[in-house]
Order: C-alpha cells, then sequence, then structure tokens
C-alpha cells in the first residue's frame, strides 16, 4: 500500500510524512525529490533546460513508479510518499502504473487555508549555501499557489481524502491520517488496473463518429494521452470483439454489430513499449441520443470528446494520428489499409 501526502509546496508534507511512518508500522518514507535530484546526473543539461518542472519529464513519473514499486518489493508494508501533484493527469499516470502493478494508493490531500499556507511558506528555512536560495524555494511555493488554487476547484477535492491543516502541527495531522487509513474511511484510488506488457500485444480499436462526422477520441485515465476507445485484446479474444467489449466497458455504449476493420498497423517496439499489431474498426455513426449516454466520468476515461481530423491532430501523438488518418481513407475508400508505424505499406 501507498499513502500519497498531496498539497500544495508549503503545505507541510514531509514533515507530516515523518511523524506518520514512526505511527503506521512498517511503513517507509519515500520522497520522490530524490528522483529529481537525480535526474541532472542523468540527462544532459540541455535536455533539463528545456523543462521548468522535473515533473513534465516522463522519466521523472516512469522512474517514480518503478522506484516505489521496487521499494515496496524489497521491503513490503507500507510506503508513504509526500509529493505535491497538481496535474490530473500526471495524477493518473502515476497512479495507474502503480496500480497496473497491484499496488493500492490512498490519496491525502493536506489542504490548509490559503492565508495559514502562505504564513508557512513565509517561514520556511531557506538553506544558506543554496544558489537562489529564496527564489528556488519561497518564490516557487508562492508561484504555485495558482495551480493549487485550480486543481482543488477541478478535481483534488473530488479524488482525494482532505485534510484541513489550519490549526493541526504536523504530529496531529500524521494521527488523524493513520486514522483514516487504518480505519478505511480513505478508500483506495479508483484507478483502472492496467498490467503493462511483457510482450508485443495486439489492442483493438474502434472509431465512434457522430451526426457531424467528427470521431470520438478519450482520455484515459490509466495512461498519458489521448486514445481511441479500444484496448488490449484478451488471450483467445477475437480482436473485433475486443473491441466491442472496450467500447462498452468504457463509454457504456454496446455495438449490435461486429464493426468493419479499417486498419492494421504494426508498432515496432520502442523500449520500454514492446509494441505490436494496433487495429482500428469502423464503430459507425452514434445518434444524438446515443452520444449523450456516454459514461462520464468514470474509472476508466477522464474525458471525451468528437473532434474533426484537423483537431485529432492536436491531441493525438503523431504515429496514432497518422493511424487515425489512414483510417479514416480507408473508410472513405471502402478498404483496409497494412500500416507499419503508421505508414501505408504495399
Amino acid at each position: 500500500m501507498i499513502v500519497w501526502i498531496n498539497g500544495a509546496f508549503g503545505a507541510g508534507k514531509t514533515t507530516t510524512a515523518r511523524e506518520l511512518i514512526e505511527l503506521i508500522p512498517n511503513s517507509t518514507l519515500f520522497d520522490p525529490e530524490v528522483i529529481g535530484g537525480a535526474l541532472p546526473h542523468l540527462l544532459p543539461a540541455k535536455h533539463l533546460a528545456e523543462v521548468g518542472d522535473y515533473q513534465d519529464l516522463p522519466i521523472w513519473r516512469r522512474l517514480v513508479i518503478d522506484t516505489a514499486a521496487a521499494m515496496l518489493a524489497e521491503l513490503g508494508g507500507t510506503l508513504v510518499v509526500p509529493m505535491t501533484l497538481l496535474r490530473q493527469e500526471y495524477r493518473d499516470e502515476i497512479f495507474g502504473g502503480l496500480a497496473a502493478r497491484r499496488i493500492g494508493v490512498r490519496h491525502i490531500l493536506l489542504a490548509p487555508a490559503e492565508t495559514i499556507l502562505r504564513e508557512r511558506i513565509a517561514g520556511r528555512e531557506v538553506p544558506p549555501d543554496l544558489p537562489d536560495g529564496e527564489m528556488r524555494v519561497r518564490q516557487w511555493s508562492y508561484d504555485h499557489i495558482e495551480p493549487y488554487r485550480a486543481a482543488l476547484a477541478s478535481w483534488l477535492t473530488a479524488d482525494a481524502h482532505l485534510v484541513d491543516t489550519s490549526a493541526l502541527t504536523p504530529y496531529a495531522t500524521a494521527v488523524r491520517i493513520a486514522e483514516a487509513v487504518g480505519s478505511g474511511t480513505v478508500p483506495v484510488c479508483d484507478i483502472v488496473q492496467t498490467p503493462e506488457p511483457t510482450a508485443e500485444t495486439v489492442a483493438s480499436g474502434v472509431l465512434l463518429f457522430d451526426e457531424h462526422d467528427r470521431v470520438l477520441l478519450v482520455d484515459p485515465t490509466y495512461k498519458a494521452g489521448w486514445e481511441f476507445p479500444g484496448g488490449v485484446v484478451e488471450p483467445g479474444e477475437a480482436p473485433a470483439r475486443a473491441g466491442v467489449r472496450e467500447v462498452a466497458e468504457e463509454t457504456g455504449i454496446r455495438l449490435a454489430d461486429v464493426p468493419r476493420l479499417l486498419v492494421v498497423d504494426w508498432e515496432p517496439p520502442a523500449p520500454p513499449g514492446y509494441g505490436g499489431l494496433r487495429l482500428l474498426f469502423d464503430g459507425g455513426r452514434l445518434d444524438s441520443a446515443a452520444a449523450e449516454r456516454l459514461l462520464l466520468p468514470g474509472p476508466e476515461l477522464r474525458d471525451c470528446r468528437f473532434v474533426t481530423e484537423r483537431e485529432a491532430a492536436d491531441l493525438l501523438p503523431t504515429v496514432r494520428y497518422e493511424r487515425l488518418r489512414w483510417a479514416l481513407r480507408a473508410r472513405e475508400r471502402g478498404a483496409a489499409l497494412y500500416l507499419e508505424a503508421g505508414v501505408p505499406v504495399g
């Protein structure tokens, strides 16, 4: 189990986490700041300079997942993780990656009143030997109050167990968290468990269209980026039937007919991914009533929208967009296409 302590910069997460590991038996502190501190030794300075926050680096998010999983495999028990996550897609990616390893996350939000938060930021100690310490410690915290406000207004309060720490010491906060976790008041986060592949996979996507011929894209909670409705084909399952099953599970739409194949795309392995075959099927046009029945929000999808081909280009990764582009041409021509890495062959 992981107890993830979230909150604004300066909310007292690390201090509370140190108190908490004394209250939860067989618990260990894991501070992902350690991963951030290691990145200058792993990545070129030019690459690091391209981002303002190491959380924006995919390698940081993956290393947090892998390190947490490795620590639990080595130590067992409970991992207490004090780390601010203000972007929902990063929270979904990290918690989803942990869920894929069958690791449940209990999400706690420390939420002092903003006036108290500002007082605590003003009183934070700045290491005398830290270059630009005032800017890197205090100003960083002040600058992230507004993103924290936005996250609080949109998703954080619905997702995490809130603890108002305005009048609480770190120890009293830790006691309250330990009691809530121990009593089951804090549930395991509702994230779909999608095991990571260990070999090449076959995945089926289904293109669904609205009355204006716009295509449906979905934003899964368990991984970053927009996708088509669909998923990995299970052993012994027909690919088209897998697409129909995934559409029903993700969106609530139940297709009456087996969809027509549009594209078979071979995705080459790109470590740590294994690649495999990616199929796209034509699920047909939904009437307005069916489109309104889409099951959102839910454990699998954060968002969905019908988009034009041009709009899809801004949402999808390049290879996935190319897959869509050629699938739309195949739909127009009435003949399926074979692709390799998004490029027609033959």
